[in-house]
């Protein structure tokens, strides 16, 4: 069996959950952004868009989504915080390694989350999500601020702690509107975890 045979195929239902997460992400740019400290990296909302696609779309269909919306904006259309968009935001931009660290983020939440289903605990659930959506970000983009900017690596992360306020304000909004998301809609992400597991936990 051929690694594609092994994929489920997406359906429309699919396809239209992940065009409806990338128009959310995009949304959630319109407010534009705020530049803090030494770096001009901005502290946007587009990140929450991207924690939710992992914690309720799950790894595929939110990589998918998040990886929508970035090839739109690399593409020029004013998609990013701001009304940004561009190749630029992508390779010379302070901010450039951010996006790249959103696909490797939103796969960190969607396979976690994909083991905590379907109970979903509060502090199990935090804890993917931080790990997806501000470590898994920060190692991507923190390095590749520092580079564009000439900066230690040092200096660029004491830089990126501006945003951990409001990154783990975003945490907690995800994973509370993702259990409630998933006590409605159960399935949204297959659960991993063994039957016999589930029985007893539940």
């Amino acid at each position: 069996m051929t690694a594609h045979a092994s994929l489920p195929r997406l359906s429309v239902r699919d396809l239209a959950q992940i065009a409806i997460f990338a128009a959310l992400i995009a949304a959630l740019g319109f407010p534009g952004a705020i530049a803090i400290g030494a770096s001009a990296v901005p502290i946007t909302f587009q990140t929450l868009g991207v924690m939710l696609a992992g914690a309720i779309l799950g790894a595929r269909k939110g990589f998918l989504a998040v990886l929508l919306l970035l090839v739109l904006a690399a593409a020029g259309l004013p998609l990013l915080s701001g009304g940004r968009g561009g190749l630029v935001w992508f390779t010379t931009s302070p901010a450039a390694g951010y996006p790249y660290g959103w696909l490797l983020g939103v796969l960190v939440i969607g396979a976690l989350t994909s083991w905590l289903l379907p109970r979903y605990p509060f502090w199990p659930a935090l804890g993917a999500t931080v790990l997806g959506g501000i470590v898994a970000v920060y190692l991507i983009g923190v390095p590749v601020t520092a580079i564009n900017l000439g900066l230690p690596l040092w200096a660029a992360l004491v830089d990126s702690a501006k945003f951990l306020p409001g990154d783990l304000v975003k945490v907690v909004v995800t994973v509370l509107v993702a259990k409630q998301v998933h006590k409605a809609y159960p399935g949204l992400i297959p659960a991993r975890r063994p039957a016999a597991d589930i029985r007893v936990d539940a």
